[in-house]
This record gives structure tokens, sequence and C-alpha cells, in this order.
């Protein structure tokens, strides 16, 4: 018998057949099985795990070759076939990216986007299921170096982690992945070798605060020594530029500024600019045949990027060749890391729209949200409004719902991470905007089973979770053996269905706001 003949317009006997040759106790991921060759690729679950299945009819079918595992012949109603069992590891989702095009990441271009940051690497098929229905492409492999770090993965995990996702749901319309928060060409060097194909460019470390406090003197004296000649431009050519000029964006908004606030946004934002184009030239240069595309943040400031910022850093980027899909304002408000939006969301609406118009002004590319976690009545306004293309992105608030998994399932090990979580935040908060308060958090023996999963709403029992992840994944004890990881691991896998239930009901409140956009 060919594997051909088992298929079925529905495929529903051709999973049942594949399972069953592949072992009593295998039970197939539907939407996972494809052909390549003499062979069918599937994602199965026995009671040791997942694995990736190969079944073909001939051991001769090169493909099996390709991959690591453990290899059996086996029979099924009359017929001989070879099964080999794989590990869900690099190697084999390399082979599988080589097999399968849809498990390569692409670029998405100008395309409404939506960023999963999958921090355990075990949300994803949640995601994909959440964004079923919505008029955006999800971008998987998404993490920054402060999180690879903080986790201890690498770039080749995360990238890993959205290859079986793509695959075990059968995913075929295109995923990005996102080298978040670059502020080194080392990095990017780095991400390129993991095959991440969106760069987001940080130079949030050149951006200089407190512009607005300094003396006309003082102000023009740090002007004029600024390195002019690698802005390729003389001050007096720049002031002209936008000095008292009316930029007229559409027929609503216009932007003019005085010689004061041109002087403050070059001083501000020169050397981050001169940074960007910097790693764009790299990227452009060492890796000039490499498909990416590159997004701009200068959401990591001290200060609201205002408009005419937002038109002068553009301007002077497209003045020097660089381009880019998205770009990441500091928008008016708080958007504190896991929680709703802080803030007059009629401000907000008023500044988003100006944003929105110096994008389409310069021929468009995508607003991004940072810091995109829970920022509900952010996403009800902006989804209410004229389409525009934005970009959003998530990570914390995906390992804020896995631990609500934690909560329902393992209450036991789910006050420890609280205990320990909250004696660690004003340590780990340092790199994050947050402002929870400790002492509001009982310790976690005084909390009821009932009362575990609700504390999921309090925000700073999520703050508290959110900045110390990095530790309750990484620490170990006096054996060498992880405090909480392998729990968590284990719990999830225990309940993976409840796991991605929980994120679709969760994302879903992020997305319903968008979903007559077309």
């Amino acid at each position: 018998m060919k594997i051909e003949d088992m298929m079925t317009k529905d495929n529903v006997v051709s999973v049942e057949s594949l399972a069953s040759i592949a072992g009593e106790d295998v039970v197939a991921y539907p939407n996972s099985v494809n052909g390549a060759g003499n062979a069918k690729f599937f994602i199965g679950r026995d009671r040791k795990g997942k694995w990736l299945y190969v079944v073909a009819t001939s051991s001769s079918d090169g493909l099996l070759a390709d991959f690591e595992g453990e290899e059996n012949d086996r029979s099924w109603n009359g017929s001989d076939f070879v099964v080999k069992k794989c590990a869900m590891n690099h190697h084999n989702a390399t082979k599988l990216q080589a097999t399968f095009p849809f498990a390569r990441p692409v670029t998405l271009g100008l395309k409404n986007s939506y960023g999963f940051g999958d921090r355990l690497g075990l949300a994803n098929p949640g995601h994909l299921r959440a964004l079923k229905g919505y008029n955006f492409r999800p971008i998987l492999a998404q993490q920054s170096i402060r999180e690879l770090t903080r986790t201890q993965r690498t770039p080749e995990d995360v990238m890993d982690a959205a290859v079986w996702a793509v695959f075990q749901e059968g995913f075929k319309d295109g995923f990005g992945a996102d080298a978040d928060h670059l502020k080194t060409t080392d990095d990017v060097d780095r991400l390129i070798r993991a095959g991440f194909t969106m760069f987001t460019i940080d130079p949030s470390d050149h951006v200089v605060n407190g512009v607005t406090e300094l003396s006309s003197e003082d102000l023009n004296k740090k002007v004029r020594a600024l390195p002019w000649q690698d802005f390729g431009d003389s001050l007096d050519k720049l002031v002209d530029r936008y000095k008292n000029k009316t930029l007229k964006l559409d027929s609503v908004h216009s932007i003019t500024a005085n010689e004061r606030e041109v002087l403050e946004a070059c001083l501000k934002y020169m050397a981050a600019i001169i940074n960007i184009r910097r790693i764009h030239t790299h990227l452009k240069t060492k890796h000039a045949n490499y498909a990416c595309e590159i997004e701009v943040s200068i959401d990591e400031t001290d200060t609201v990027t205002t408009p005419f910022e937002h038109f002068f850093i553009v301007s002077e980027l497209k003045r020097m060749g660089v381009g880019f899909v998205s770009l990441a304002p500091r928008f008016v408000g708080d958007f504190e890391k896991g929680i709703e939006y802080k803030g007059d969301i009629e401000l907000f609406k008023d500044h988003y729209l100006q944003h929105a118009a110096i994008a389409k002004y310069f021929g468009n590319y995508k607003i991004s949200f940072h810091s995109g976690s829970d920022k509900f009545r952010v996403y009800e306004a902006v989804g209410a409004l004229e389409q525009t293309l934005i970009h959003v992105k998530t990570a914390g608030t995906s390992y804020l719902e896995a631990l609500r998994v934690i909560a329902m399932r393992e209450g036991a090990l789910f006050r420890e991470i609280l205990d320990f979580s909250v004696g660690l935040y004003d340590q780990e908060k340092k790199s994050y905007h947050v402002t929870a308060d400790m002492k509001k958090i009982k310790k976690g023996k005084d909390y009821s089973d009932r009362e575990l999963e609700g504390l999921l709403e309090s925000t700073d029992v999520r703050q508290a979770l959110h900045v110390t992840y990095g530790r309750v994944l990484t620490e170990k004890n006096e054996k060498g053996e992880f405090k909480f990881r392998t729990k968590i691991y284990s719990c999830l896998d225990r309940n993976e269905d409840l796991h991605y239930q929980i994120l679709i009901k969760h994302f879903h409140r992020h997305l319903v706001p968008f979903k007559n956009w077309k």
C-alpha cells in the first residue's frame, strides 16, 4: 500500500492511519500531516511526550536519513512501513525548514501584523489559533537580547519553537521572526544566523533626554558640538529645512516647529539616527542578499515622541536612505508592562492620529505598539478609528497566561513562584517601566485556592510576575536542579489544551476591536 492510498478528502482517515502505523498509543495533531517525497510527516504525542514522526513505505527514502531519530519497521493492514520517531530538537527543526518552505519565516511587508513573544516556547500554537479570522500576519519568533539573556535561551531556541508551532498547526500563510530591540551589529549577525527576518533597531542608548530643560545658551552650545560630519549635514541647513515651515500632512493635520523645537529634536535624536543608519548599513552591505525588514524603535525613552520629533526622525532617515517597515514612537500616556494603558484615552487618540498621518505622509509604514500586552483601551480606540497600518508587539502577557494555568492546576507551585517573584521585584524591575506596589501582595499561603487565578487580574501581581520571569525560569537549587522551570513545563505539558484555550480567550480581548479590519 502506498501512503497516498490512505488519504481521504477530509484527511481524517489519513491522520488516524498514520498514528496507528506510528504506534498503538500515538495521537496525531491532525493539522500537522504533510507529505514530502515518499514520506508523511506529522507531530504526535505518546506517553513520553511530543515527537515528529516520519512514515515512509521504504527506508530508501532519502528524507528519513536527514532526520535524527529512532527508526523502526512497522506493518499495518498487510503493508510494510518504516517509521522514524524524531525528537523535536534543533537539528530536526532545521531539516523540517529545508523540507517544507512554509516552516521558514518570511518578511511581512506593509500588512497589519501581530508579534507574539513566546518566552517558554510553548505558546505559539495558541497564538495561531487566537489569530485565526483576524486580518493580521503573525510574528511568532520574537525575542529581544534582554529576554534571551534572562531566560538563557538562544535565538535558535526561539526559532525552533516557532517552526514546531506552524508545523503542528498546519499554518502555511507565512510568519515573521523579529530580532527585537537590537543595539549592536554583533547582535544582528547572531540573529541572522538563526534565520530571523525582521530587525528592530533600538537606539535608546543614544537618545539624549532632558533637552527641554536646557537653557537656550546650553542648547545651542550642545547642538553645535554634535558630529555634523557624521550626520552629513550642517546646522544652518537643518534648521532652514524645518524652522517655521508648515508641513501639511493631510486635510486635518499639520506640523509647525519653531527654532527651539528643531534644536531640541536635533540634540535629542541625532546620535540615535546615526546609530540606526550604522546598523542599517551593516545589514545592507554585509548581508546584502539577505531578505529582511527593519523596524525603528524610539519608544524606550523618558519623554513622549512629539509629532514633530516623529516627522524629524523619519525625514532624516529617509534623507540618509534608511528604509524601514514600521516605527514605534513613545506614545502619550503610560504603556507599562503587562497591564492596562494608563492615561487620557482621548488625548492618546489625538496623538495617535497625528502619528498615523505622518506615516501616511511619507508613503506609509506601520505604526508599532511596543509593550502592547493588555492595552485593551488603546485597541478599542484604534480599532474604531480609520484603518491604518499597525504592528502590535506582546510578550510578557503570554508568560502570565501560562502562570494562570499553574494557578489553576498547581496551586502550591504558583504560591512558591509568587513569593519568589515578590521578593525579587525591586531588583529585577530596573530595566522595565513598571509601578507595582509589593506591599499590596500577601504571602502565597494567605491566598485560598479559589483566589489564586484571580490574582492574575491584579496589576501589582502581574507586574511582579512579569519582570521576574528570567529568574523564575533559570533559578536552580543547591543540587543544580531548576527550582521552577521543570515543574512549569511539566504542568503546561499535562494541560496543553487548557493552556491554548486560555491564550485564545486572552488574545481575543486584544483582537476583537479589529474584527472589522480588512
